[in-house]
């Protein structure tokens, strides 16, 4: 805003500069039907007064993306008075408007689809779009005279942020198209956001102005000139005209232009109506939404907060940059909240006493009930917070001499108790006992106890962090340290004092896990130790902090590259067997080799970690069992897992084994080949999920089917089949006839090793209904069994 407000003054020296330039013979004012405008190239209107172009927009002006954007000409300046892709950033400076060779207007990128501005319903030969010296950018078709034949599309029918003379604000009475102004999110980013000034639908002769769909501010009815706006000159200076029929009903003003150089009307992302004559002169209409609560303008509406709060209350949030060091309550990406949003959103919590956006551009939001979690800092990656500070207390200047006198004694005795806590905790020793003692409840079996209790000497010592050596690794869980978020809670890249890089598990207090899983994964995979098992290490327990720390994985999950239609192509064929194998031998040695017989319960491509090489670890072990070494199978109480990855035994009995995992693995194994996913495959023919449809095309030997169609087309079909056929034996409806994991990593290495031939899956089938007189078809293919699971419960 400070920005924009100085180069206010920057324009009015280049205004002389219309009477004395004029556009090149080499500038151009339209785009014919084939051609196109490229990033570096742009258009200018006849009179010199507008241009169109790709550009960064934003008040920093330091975004890589760039937006299709009209500008007035002969100033650089960073707010366009429209833009074409809001919503749509373009990367870079791929971006290419065109009029292809049907007639359509569209914008080409790099990555990503076409964004189309118009598209046309029958091919036209004579498209043409021009600039207006209005600022209005039009698509219209001609006759072969080169006379106007219609128009086809223009900027004016959907204005941005900005209201420009010639406009209108209203309603097409036939169409049902409004025409109205929408603020931006952010002073650094164009897509659209909470404020939108328009005619009010229940009164059309009055302009209002909505905030999330609810009028805040209203002009008051046209009698000539509007009654609600005080003492501001807009009716002087904007000459207003109201016109209505039963075809439209709309506002639109005139500039005199002896007195205005830019005129332009604008709501900005604070929702504040800026009107701009000369960039040297402006005024505003301020509402209680905006930073000015105590003295909003006459035609504001009042907010309505809790008893509370008042509206001077908003005057005590103070801006102060550094970190939080735990969460927040985070508002959806989907609810679009501007900082205004949020907030109004603290102030109407009275339990709210800090805010601050979520993301880098200004937008989202994040509230917090205590600040004793901030730490000051400023640093350059820091974040700016707002937070509640009742400055207007009589109190206060005693509160400061105070503070002076016993400030340092305070710091320096809270510093010691973190270098103490950090040296006791920090260089990470305890005993299993000291561990079992600080977390309640029971996560293993007696017998698993007593097992471990016998390798005292191995298991005598874990690794602990220090709380705040995470905090700081993570620059206090900062929003885009997150790597992703699962059951147990989100999960964020850290880095270490040595430079080391660690992923960072913390349990979320609203985790469906627990206790439970955190003692289970921490004391279990501490020692297990497989290349192809996710590393553990060490853990942090501070308080209600529950927090596991891993090796990082560059790559992350097998989810991201597997089931994205872009990135599944750096999957050839080589790397996915790979992967296959890799995973096998994990299990492998969970099942045999390790010190407990450990069955993991929630296998699927999402817990399947990839290093720098592709090279897959398995991870997430809180919903593992652990089993005596002469333990085959045993029941559970407590059904956990994955739907669309458990056996049948397990999901509807409850009965636990190594063929659990051998199961889940079938299912893994499947989507790796097929590129897709178990639970939300479709197949149009009959209600089946993959496994079904891959047991169907087994039968009619068109296994060669399944493949996913991103795999190179010379890959060794033979190997492919094989794996499939292994994956159909892993799925088997009864755990006996499935095989052994120790089965499948001979199977996957030798393949003189005959394959048994697989019986139907589980799971594979929904019931099918026929109606009655209705035609059988393929799905009748589907219907080998009826048998559908409603409730899952163990015994």
């Amino acid at each position: 805003m400070a920005n924009m407000k100085k180069n206010l003054f920057l324009l009015s020296f280049s205004c002389f500069l219309l009477l004395l330039t004029r556009p090149s013979h080499s500038q151009t004012r339209t785009i014919l039907q084939g051609g196109e405008l490229k990033y570096d190239q742009e258009l200018v209107s006849a009179d010199g007064m507008f241009k169109l172009k790709f550009g960064t927009v934003g008040e920093s002006g330091e975004s890589s993306d760039s937006y299709l954007g009209i500008w007035y000409n002969y100033i650089e300046e960073k707010f366009p008075v429209w833009v074409a892709n809001l919503d749509t950033p373009i990367f870079g400076n791929s971006g290419i408007l065109t009029v292809d060779s049907q007639g359509n207007l569209k914008i080409l990128r790099d990555k990503g689809r076409s964004i189309v501005l118009y598209s046309v319903q029958k091919a036209i030969y004579n498209a043409i779009a021009t600039l207006e010296d209005t600022g209005n950018f039009i698509l219209r078709e001609l006759n072969s005279n080169g006379s106007i034949k219609q128009v086809l599309w223009q900027s004016f029918d959907y204005p941005t942020d900005t209201f420009l003379p010639g406009m209108k604000l209203g309603i097409n009475l036939k169409t049902g198209q409004q025409w109205s102004v929408i603020s931006w999110r952010s002073f650094e980013s164009p897509a659209r956001g909470t404020f939108v000034l328009g005619t009010d639908p229940d009164s059309k002769n009055q302009l209002v102005i909505w905030r999330q769909g609810h009028i805040y501010w209203a002009s008051g009815s046209w009698v000539g000139q509007f009654s609600l706006l005080g003492g501001l000159s807009f009716n002087v200076l904007y000459n207003f005209s109201y016109f209505s029929d039963e075809n439209e009903s709309y506002f639109i003003y005139s500039i005199n232009k002896a007195n205005s150089i830019f005129p332009r009307l604008t709501i900005n992302a604070e929702g504040v109506l800026i009107g701009f004559l000369k960039y040297d002169y402006h005024e505003e209409v301020k509402c209680i939404t905006s930073y000015d609560y105590m003295s909003p303008t006459v035609g504001c509406l009042e907010q309505n907060l809790p008893n509370c709060r008042s509206p001077s209350d908003a005057f005590l949030f103070k801006p102060r940059t550094g970190y939080m060091y735990s969460d927040g309550f985070k508002y959806s990406d989907s609810e679009n909240l501007t900082m205004i949003d949020c907030k109004l959103n603290c102030l109407k919590n009275c339990s709210c006493i800090a805010y601050a956006s979520k993301n880098e551009d200004g937008t989202g939001c994040e509230i917090w009930r205590s600040a004793r979690s901030f730490i000051g800092s400023s640093s350059d990656d820091s974040r700016k917070i707002y937070i509640f500070d009742e400055v207007n207390k009589w109190w206060l200047p005693v509160t400061i001499t105070l503070g002076g006198i016993f400030l340092i004694p305070a710091l320096c005795a809270f510093l010691y108790a973190i270098w103490k806590k950090c040296s006791r905790t920090g260089n990470g020793k305890t005993n299993l006992k000291n561990l079992w003692n600080e977390l309640e409840g029971n996560a293993l079996s007696l017998t698993t106890y007593d097992t471990l209790r016998t390798q005292k000497n191995e298991w005598d010592e874990l690794h602990i962090f220090c709380f705040e050596i995470i905090a700081i690794a993570t620059k206090y869980f900062k929003p885009e340290n997150k790597l992703g978020e699962g059951g147990f809670g989100p999960v964020y890249k850290g880095k270490l004092l040595d430079g080391q890089e660690i992923a960072i598990k913390r349990l979320s207090r609203s985790s469906g896990q627990g206790l439970v899983e955190f003692k289970n994964e921490a004391i279990l995979i501490a020692k297990l130790q497989h290349t192809n098992l996710v590393k553990l290490l060490g853990f942090c327990v501070d308080g209600e902090e529950r927090i596991l720390v891993y090796e990082y994985m560059p790559k992350k999950s097998l989810d991201i590259y597997l089931f994205d239609s872009h990135k599944k192509s750096e999957l050839d064929w080589k790397k996915r067997f790979k992967i296959i194998d890799g995973i096998t031998q994990g299990l492998l040695y969970l099942h045999k080799y390790s010190r407990l017989k450990v069955i993991h319960r929630d296998l699927k491509a999402s817990n399947i970690l990839l290093d720098d090489e592709m090279n897959p670890k398995i991870s997430d072990f809180g919903m593992a069992r652990i089993f005596g070494l002469k333990e085959s199978e045993a029941n559970t109480n407590r059904i956990v897992g994955t739907y669309g990855y458990m056996s049948p035994e397990y999901a509807m009995n409850g009965v636990v084994s190594t063929k659990t995992d051998v199961f889940s693995f079938g299912v893994l194994l499947l989507e790796i080949i097929s590129g897709r996913k178990n639970t939300s495959f479709h197949y149009s023919e009959c209600p089946i999920n993959l496994i079904g449809y891959a047991w169907l095309l087994w039968k009619d030997n068109r296994g060669l089917e399944l493949i996913d169609p991103k795999l190179d087309e010379f890959l060794p079909q033979n190997q492919v089949l094989r794996c499939i056929h292994i994956g159909l034996l892993c799925v088997q409806d009864h755990a006996a006839d499935r095989p052994t994991v120790f089965d499948v990593v001979s199977m996957l290495s030798n393949e003189t090793i005959l394959l048994a031939t697989p019986k139907q899956p589980a799971f594979f089938v929904n019931a099918v209904v026929q109606e009655p007189g209705e035609p059988r078809n393929r799905s009748d293919k589907c219907s080998i069994n009826l048998v559908s699971i409603s409730v899952m419960e163990a015994r």
